[in-house]
């Protein structure tokens, strides 16, 4: 099976299962964790609120301003949402938990006005 055969079985299976973001989120929350885990000294499990920040973080990277318009248009707008997303790639085999993992680790993480609104400084001239 060559890597887009992977890609759509993936994606059946994640449609088959009720599916309610763009396939885009499910992928980004998957490189969401890599990009996360590039972070850290050594690769390990990581907590709800971790990954929820990361997605935060990485799509601010990825997309700048347009962070959560973009994450909006996937269907993602609240980090409870990065859950339901996590929670499914857990169904279809994609990742694990741990004992003691909850799809409500991810509710109220931060809410994505003042997550992503806080985060720029304006870089224009000063005293003109």
């Amino acid at each position: 099976m060559n890597d887009l055969q992977l890609a759509d079985d993936v994606m059946s299976r994640i449609r088959a299962r009720g599916g309610q973001y763009h396939e885009r989120a499910y992928l980004f929350v998957l490189a969401t964790i890599e990009f996360l885990q590039t972070k850290l000294e050594v690769r390990r499990h990581v907590s709800g609120q971790e990954l929820a920040w990361a997605c935060r973080d990485f799509a601010q990277q990825q997309f700048g301003l347009l962070a959560p318009v973009v994450l909006g248009h996937w269907g993602i707008k609240r980090t409870e949402d990065i859950g339901r997303i996590v929670y499914t790639l857990v169904e279809v085999g994609l990742l694990v938990t741990q004992a003691g993992d909850s799809e409500s680790d991810f509710e109220g993480v931060y809410q994505f006005a003042e997550g992503f609104g806080d985060s720029y400084e304006w870089q224009g001239l000063r005293g003109a």
